[in-house]
């Protein structure tokens, strides 16, 4: 561990690259240091690259921070899932940065050596190079948020979430002490246990960077208060590399620079690991209640400052957590943090069961009625369950499932569920509509499965769809083994092997054997129009023999131009949301196809599960942009449906029927979906009884979540109209929140034109 003299070092590099003015000067120095080590054992080598990055890339501790940890990431360096894949480098955005520096002939020099070698050397390119021709074909391009395709790889390495309760029980002596009994006793792999030994010290040796920086601050401060919160602060700190949290601050301190050096961003059931310690400081005067909601306000804006509104899920509530009252009082100060911090981060949800405290969901419910987007709420009833048959684990293992991200579900500490793939299911039909040719750009994409003549019924068209779908599910899901196994030989991921289950046990990194259950999941898109476009067809072209398929399929090539009366009769086909059953059971067998596809593949690959998630950033605004008028009667550009939600303005029966539709999709075959609702703030302050009667049945029906956004159409069309007066206004994005005046205005329009239950 470094002393404080030696920390200097750290503050000296970091002036050094002020006073030089290069705001290129951590990317260049971050290379040199992987191009020193390039060649050197894999634990060696990450850990000279953390040392490189921590604590340079950590920021000052602000004005009003109770707690230590903000974090800016360079443009090119090494992260679990915070900047990417591993080892990194974003070209475009450095070319920007040196072009605005305007830098010299030698510092351009410089960069461009840089650019030069990450080209080949990043983590991404490696996987891409390692693609076999037939994955390669089916996903010609990495650019999935302008061009026009059908399936595109992601690289990431996402859903990790630590064992923080191990964290908080042992504190760093304690992992010290474990990994130097298990090198003692382990011929296998000692360079790994050396390396998170190292990792342990670099969490010192920040604890003790952020305790210094915290004394040092106290000295300048005039008001008393805000100088015994620093001082108390670098107490906490110093305390930190020395035993286990005593104390609710020394717990939260360490939680988060753990997870910020680890680069992980989902936090897990945060009630089970930090109830108890709440409770005993409560009960032992400690901390008062509100001492305690102001450190954890503080938490929550740290995390808000991580800046990744996709992702910092904390979970509280539900099934299988081993001291209930004391989980359901930081639970309770967790929604209350929550409802009185107006951020978009973390997402906090909750999950519950018949027979949970009912103070926490009335608060809740409180707090979205108020124009919060959280708590997001899960339902253990079904989703322990459906969980438990999906992944093929026990109950007992289901009952730790944690959502993350846009809501795919991943095992706590037990498993791994990178999304790695994308697939736009409307596109998909959209292909094989027009014998292997993209309407929109006019290029071969996908397979060619016949003529339109040649389906001389649904069913021949059904099997060629599901012939498109399932060629390009198969590629993604060798494409994420492909990445795994990429990532495998050029990472370790020390921190997230020290608090994994089974990688101290067998003495494997995460992605070399040491995680338990190791899985992918496929985002799809499109569901919902691919299964109305169909419900159309199968009743106006097979059903009725109204139009001929041709005449469908030239209708929406001219984007109706010239065919109105014939979108007319599209759009009056029924639709999913509508609790139709025909219209319902094709989204049943559209769904049912496309996770039954992903599952088969898991050990095709080599996976423990690969699933589908049908969740929702703002992809169905992007690909609809890029997918042409589809057989439901919707326009080409315009949004595709939201996650497994009815199309845009088409749930024309109401919320009730809406609900009734959507519990209909079966949620033991996936990793995840999103349904979102979006209700007015009256039905929440004048009918809440109903409201609540309403969520009721539809849970007890099956609903397993449900993503509540409470505003006006007033106030969104103002907030468009006049931004700069509406910064306050949170909005349910699909498997997330943000600030409306934030998203693009294809994201704005498709929240616009959801339905408003009132």
């Amino acid at each position: 561990m470094k002393t404080l003299n030696e920390l200097s070092v750290d503050a000296a590099y970091e002036k050094a690259r002020r006073q030089t003015g290069n705001p290129l000067a951590l990317e260049l120095h971050f290379t040199r240091v992987y191009r020193e080590n390039r060649e050197a054992e894999p634990a060696t080598r990450e850990l000279h690259c953390l040392r490189a990055l921590f604590p340079a890339i950590l920021q000052p501790i602000q004005a009003g921070d109770l707690l230590a940890g903000r974090i800016l990431y360079p443009l090119a360096g090494f992260s679990a899932e915070a900047m990417g894949l591993g080892f990194y480098c974003r070209e475009e955005e450095i070319r920007e940065v040196a072009r605005l520096a305007q830098f010299t002939a030698v510092q351009e020099r410089e960069v461009e050596e840089m650019l030069a070698f990450w080209k080949s050397e990043n983590t991404q390119a490696r996987t891409r190079a390692a693609y076999p021709p037939a994955v390669e074909k089916a996903l010609p391009s990495d650019n999935w948020t302008v061009e026009s395709g059908i399936a595109f790889p992601l690289y990431r390495m996402a859903g990790t979430v630590l064992d923080y309760a191990k964290l908080m029980r042992e504190g760093v002596p304690g992992l010290r002490r474990e990994l130097e009994q298990r090198r003692a006793g382990s011929l296998a792999n000692t360079n790994l246990f050396g390396g998170m030994l190292g990792a342990i010290e670099l969490l010192e040796e920040v604890c003790l960077h952020y305790g210094a920086q915290a004394r040092l601050a106290a000295e300048g401060i005039a008001d008393a208060t805000r100088r015994e919160q620093l001082l108390g602060l670098s107490r906490t700190l110093a305390e930190l590399p020395l035993r286990a949290p005593a104390n609710f601050r020394e717990a939260l301190q360490l939680f988060w620079l753990y997870a910020l050096l680890s680069g992980t961003w989902n936090y897990g059931r945060m009630d089970v690991y930090l109830g108890p310690i709440l409770a005993r400081d409560l009960d032992t005067g400690v901390l008062s209640e509100d001492q305690a909601l102001a450190l954890l306000q503080s938490l929550w804006r740290l995390m808000d400052g991580y800046s990744n509104q996709f992702n910092n899920r904390v979970f509280v509530g539900g099934l299988g957590r081993p001291n209930p009252a004391a989980a359901d009082r930081f639970a309770l100060l967790a929604l209350e943090a929550s409802r009185t911090v107006a951020l978009n981060q973390p997402q906090l949800s909750l999950r519950f069961y018949a027979g949970q405290n009912p103070a926490l969901m009335n608060k809740a419910v409180t707090s979205l009625g108020e124009g919060r987007t959280f708590p997001i709420l899960y339902n253990d009833d079904v989703n322990i369950a459906a969980v438990a048959s999906a992944f093929h684990v026990s109950y007992q293992e289901a009952v730790d499932y944690t959502p993350f991200g846009c809501g795919e579900y991943v095992l706590e500490h037990r498993g791994v569920g990178t999304p790695n793939g994308v697939i736009n299911l409307m596109k998909c039909l959209e292909v094989t509509l027009h014998e292997g040719v993209d309407p929109v750009t006019g290029q071969p994409l996908g397979i060619s499965t016949g003529a339109l003549d040649s389906f001389a019924s649904f069913e021949s068209l059904w099997e060629a769809y599901c012939r498109q779908v399932e060629v390009h599910v198969e590629a993604l899901a060798l494409q994420e083994k492909i990445e795994y196994e990429v990532v495998g030989r050029t990472s370790l991921f020390l921190f997230l092997c020290l608090l994994y289950d089974d990688c101290l046990e067998r003495g494997l990194p995460i992605f070399q054997g040491g995680v338990r259950y190791l899985g992918g999941t496929l985002e799809t898109y499109g569901n919902i129009d691919a299964a109305d476009s169909l419900t159309a067809i199968k009743k106006l072209v097979y059903d009725e023999g109204s139009f001929t398929l041709r005449q469908i399929v030239a209708a929406c090539d001219a984007n109706f131009e010239g065919h109105e009366a014939l979108r007319e009769e599209l759009q009056r086909a029924p639709k999913f949301g509508n609790d139709d059953d025909q219209a319902d059971s094709m989204a049943q067998r559209v769904h049912n196809h496309v996770c039954h596809s992903a599952k088969s593949q898991a050990q095709k690959v080599g996976l423990d599960s690969y699933m589908a998630v049908i969740i929702n950033n703002w992809a169905n605004a992007l690909f609809g942009k890029t997918t042409a008028a589809s057989p439901q009667g919707r326009l080409a550009g315009e949004t595709l449906a939201n996650a497994i939600n009815p199309s845009p303005g088409m749930d024309r029966n109401g919320v009730t029927a809406m609900l009734n539709s959507l519990v209909k999709l079966d949620p033991a075959i996936h990793a995840g979906a999103v349904h979102n609702m979006k209700f007015s703030k009256s039905i929440f302050t004048q009918h809440r009884a109903q409201l609540e009667a309403l969520l009721t049945g539809y849970f007890r029906q099956g609903g397993s979540q449900a993503m509540i956004t409470v505003v006006s159409r007033g106030d969104l069309e103002a907030a468009m109209r006049e931004p700069e007066k509406w910064g306050h206004l949170m909005v349910r994005v699909g498997g997330f929140s943000a600030r409306f005046i934030d998203l693009p205005r294809e994201a704005q329009l498709d929240v616009l034109h959801r339905t408003l239950y009132d």
